[in-house]
This record gives structure tokens, sequence and C-alpha cells, in this order.
């Protein structure tokens, strides 16, 4: 409660901390999710039981396609809270992704609430999604922002990847972004792994190495995807 100030103070104003999203609310974004992935696409989930049932997690994902994000966090056996660019929150989508505790984060500057709100997720024992690489490309975690080893080893959160994989085919997409409707897509989730040294360092030396690491755990996990699903 805030205390009203006494005659001669300065009515200074008190900034709030940024609402941690609820798993709650991700639970409902789950929902979603499954039912709107599985009635546009054929998704085939392989290795979710390696999710820990409990505590923080990341789910780092590689991204190719539009559907990634709403893949995952509808087949991912826990409600899943990703950092999601603002760009996509336009319109009617601003207030729907908020509902569903997503996480809006502006990438052109140190987002302080975003990155307050993803740590608050963590501390929370939830799931946070990441997209690695940043933007959608070849979806091959070719190049790695540093953003995803700062929150494993300030988190406390071991790192499960994941590899989403679509159909190439170009007959029965909406558009290129998408894969074809119907087609199978599978979701390939991986062992989890601690991104630091175990020392506890959180120096930007460290966090470069952990970088180094988890590019190396992550570009593995997909290879033994795509050997795995034939893709």
């Amino acid at each position: 409660m805030r205390r009203h100030p006494r005659r001669g103070e300065a009515d200074h104003d008190v900034s709030e901390a940024p609402a941690v999203p609820t798993a709650r609310r991700a639970e409902v974004g789950r929902r979603i999710g499954l039912g709107l992935m599985f009635g546009l696409w054929k998704p085939r989930v392989l290795g979710a039981w390696k999710v820990p049932a409990t505590g923080p997690v990341i789910l780092a994902v590689n991204h190719s396609h539009n559907i990634d994000g709403p893949m995952v966090m509808g087949v991912a056996p826990r409600p899943t809270h990703f950092l999601i660019k603002k760009e996509a929150f336009i319109g009617p989508l601003d207030p729907f992704l908020l509902a569903i505790g997503q996480v809006k984060v502006d990438r052109t500057i140190a987002d302080r609430t975003a990155i307050t709100q993803a740590l608050g997720v963590l501390a929370d024992g939830g799931v946070l999604g990441i997209f690695p690489e940043g933007t959608r490309g070849q979806g091959d975690f070719a190049s790695l922002r540093a953003g995803l080893s700062y929150f494993a080893v300030r988190g406390g959160a071991p790192i499960v990847p994941v590899a989403v994989l679509g159909s190439t085919e170009r007959r029965g997409r909406l558009t290129k972004e998408l894969p074809p409707l119907r087609s199978r897509v599978d979701v390939v989730f991986g062992d989890p792994f601690e991104a630091g040294d175990g020392s506890g360092r959180r120096t930007r030396k460290a966090l470069d190495e952990a970088t180094v690491r988890i590019q190396k755990q992550l570009t593995a996990h997909l290879e033994n995807a795509r050997r795995l699903t034939g893709r």
C-alpha cells in the first residue's frame, strides 16, 4: 500500500515491478495452441517426457516457421511463456498474447520489463520459451544471441532443446512462412542440460563461454532430430 506523503515531503511516484505472467494464463494458451495446431496440421511429438515435470526450465526452439511458437506452446507438457518480439503484438493480438501469459520484448533495447518478467517466470518455477536465433530464418541454430545463456545462468534453469521440423513442400501452403496445411510437423524435445560451467559465474566471459556450449548442444540436437525424423 502506498504511503501518502507527509506535509512538506515531495510526492514521488513509486514505480511497481511488472507483473509476472501466470502459469494459469499460459495453460489457457497451451489448450488453444493444442486445438489449433492439431486442427490445421499433424503434429508428431517426440521426447516430451524429457521436459522436467517441475522447476524452472527453458525451451530453446529453432525458428523457421511462423507456427513454431504456437506449435511448441500447444504440444509442450507444461504451460510455456514465450519471449515474443513486440512487433507481433499488433491489433487484437496484443491483449490476446498478454492474456495467455506471453512476454512482449523490445529487441532494440535492453528491455528491463521483459527481462524482469522472464526471470520472474523462472523464479516461480515456470517454463520460459526462447528462440535463441532471435528471428525466423533457417532454423539451424547457426547464430545464437547471448540472451539464452543469460537467462539460463541467472535463472538457474536447465535448457531443453526443441526442434520443430515441417514439410518443405510448397503445395498446400497458405503462405511461404507456414508448412502446408494438414502436413506432418515433427516436434522433437531433447535432453535437458546446464548452460553454466558449475562455477556460478555471471561475467561477460562466462556468458560467452556458455553461449558456445549451448550452440554445440542445440546444433547436435537438431542433427539428431533430423536423423530421427528423416527431415
